[in-house]
């Protein structure tokens, strides 16, 4: 990380063991270690064997395997000198100070990690992976009479840092992050109230992520804490809303070859044209429900057990251009980019704060705002869908999903759209 025209940390580490689990039915023994030996193992299989099924069991049948490679397998650790990432960390901060003599501060950081995956079942079947994954980030504040704003952007993905340590690449990152912090230079207090909201495409897609994604996990349906449990076949959105979680994009963040059980991953449409039409499944959750699993089985280590988790989750393109969409609002709100969130996947309802969003007016973007936040009811916001853009894209690279404490890396997308009717939580009196 460089930050104030310095390097202010650093640091290089390497972790490697084991998990071992153990299932019966709806349970699970699991249990890890740090060091991979003879000792370790057999403490931990002495801690999981007390899960046994009542007449013995029978081993579940393995994943199917896959030949496919969706990124490459290189370590873009040792790939790049340290001294050259830290030339390249000093050529963003001078770059964006030059940029406009407003800038008051920049933070920019690289950071990349190499995981390799061996998973072993008990019926001898075998599967591997190695995930590279590697990310940039820059933040910028600006002043300007007293004033102080931020910005900031990132890119990343499942490949090495050559991509991103290009000239154009992390120019781009800084005039992005430089945009952001000087529209909020300008930014008024955002009205409070009930108004129609147009959330734009790409990374206002963790917005779906968060208030529709988590209540299609398949452990929470299978509990019956999901806002959408029993309502497979049913119509739970409007039409010409179709869901989809794909984790076989390649290069992509949130993509895996495999997930954590050795299943390939897949394309799973969750919802249809308006119709909830399936879940996120790791094997466990599957098998209980009666359903196959759809390679959604992730865990953040091997000191974690796998649970559903989403991959790459996003919302299909509708018909409507951006232009028409902004036309046929005459007071409310453009939302473009979010920054924290959190939902309760029993009732659905989310809160969500935007960092860069505008005043829509007589059709016409027009005032940013600061303090806007978005309150509403997942599943009641897909109903109020009125208008979806034909211009869906998928974030930078920068997602991280939080669950039961596990962070995974995942990515999210959307088209525009436009929202009937939402809360807007706003500062302006």
């Amino acid at each position: 990380m460089f930050d104030d025209g310095k390097v202010k940390s650093a640091s290089f580490d390497t972790s490697q063991g084991f998990g071992l689990r153990a299932v019966a039915g709806e349970t699970t023994g699991f249990a890890h270690a740090s060091n991979i030996d003879e000792q370790s193992i057999s403490r931990s299989a002495d801690t999981v064997k007390a899960v046994r099924s009542g007449n013995g069991g029978t081993l579940a049948m393995p994943p199917i395997g896959t030949n496919q490679n969706l990124y490459t397998d290189s370590n873009p650790l040792p790939l790049v000198s340290f001294n050259l990432k830290v030339e390249t960390l000093a050529e963003i901060d001078a770059y964006a100070r030059a940029k406009d003599p407003r800038v008051k501060q920049v933070t920019a950081s690289l950071a990349g990690s190499w995981q390799a995956v061996h998973i072993v079942r008990s019926g001898g079947q075998e599967a591997a992976d190695i995930r590279p994954l590697v990310r940039l980030n820059v933040s910028v504040v600006v002043e300007d009479g007293g004033r102080m704003e931020a910005g900031s952007y990132g890119v990343g993905g499942r490949t090495t840092y050559g991509e991103f340590l290009k000239p154009a690449t992390w120019r781009a990152a800084v005039d992005e992050a430089l945009r952001q912090a000087l529209i909020n230079l300008e930014s008024v207090d955002a009205p409070g109230g009930e108004m129609p909201v147009v959330l734009g495409p790409g990374w206002p897609g963790i917005l779906l992520h968060e208030a529709v994604g988590h209540g299609l996990e398949g452990d929470f349906n299978r509990k019956k804490t999901s806002a959408f449990s029993n309502l497979m076949g049913e119509k739970v959105a409007s039409k010409g809303v179709t869901v989809v979680d794909d984790g076989t994009f390649a290069d992509r963040r949130g993509s895996l070859t495999i997930d954590d059980e050795g299943t390939p991953t897949s394309k799973t449409v969750l919802i249809e044209d308006g119709v909830l039409t399936g879940y996120l499944q790791d094997r466990l959750n599957a098998r209980l429900m009666g359903m196959k699993p759809t390679g959604n089985g992730r865990r953040e280590s091997y000191a974690h057990h796998p649970m559903p988790r989403m991959t790459n989750t996003f919302m299909l393109s509708g018909d409507k251009s951006h232009e028409e969409i902004i036309k046929t609002v005459k007071k409310g709100i453009y939302a473009v980019n979010f920054g924290g969130g959190q939902v309760d996947i029993t009732s659905g309802k989310f809160v969500f704060s935007a960092t860069e969003a505008y005043l829509i007016e007589h059709g016409k973007v027009t005032q940013p705002l600061k303090g806007a936040t978005l309150i509403g009811n997942g599943p009641d916001v897909l109903t109020k869908v009125s208008m979806i853009g034909n211009d869906m894209k998928l974030d930078p690279g920068i997602g991280t999903c939080g669950k039961d404490g596990q962070g995974v890396p995942v990515g999210v997308g959307q088209p525009t759209l436009k929202i009937e009717q939402l809360t807007v939580g706003g500062t302006a009196v």
